[in-house]
């Protein structure tokens, strides 16, 4: 099993910044790619913004050029640094991990960001 605790979400106004922090425990060595998802009211889950432990990303065509995802492979955390927030960027965000390809195969509790206008 691997664990994940998300922290960094939080009220911010448009236009404004947050970093999210995601650290894996438990069988870490199973990971393949950590990232985020995201499910905001009424919509279905969405992936954010992903990445492998070789460095490979994948990303939303919304988020692009405006959110960066990387990861400490050896803190074993994933990091999402959010910039030029919009009100449409409100939603629950979920740490994911992949120990089959990309997964999503584990889900962290979420953290919830509002963007204020």
């Amino acid at each position: 099993q691997v664990q994940l605790v998300e922290s960094g979400g939080g009220l911010v106004q448009a236009g404004g910044s947050l970093r999210l922090s995601c650290a894996a425990s438990g069988r870490i060595f199973s990971i393949y790619a950590m990232g985020w998802y995201r499910q905001a009211p009424g919509k279905q889950r969405e992936l954010v913004a992903a990445a492998t432990n070789g460095g490979n990303t994948r990303s939303a065509d919304s988020v692009k050029g405006r959110f960066t995802i990387a990861r400490d492979n050896a803190k074993n955390t994933v990091y999402l640094q959010m910039n030029s927030l919009k009100p449409e960027d409100t939603a629950v965000y979920y740490c994911v991990a992949g120990v089959t390809g990309w997964g999503p195969n584990y889900w962290g509790q979420g953290t919830q960001v509002t963007v204020s206008s």
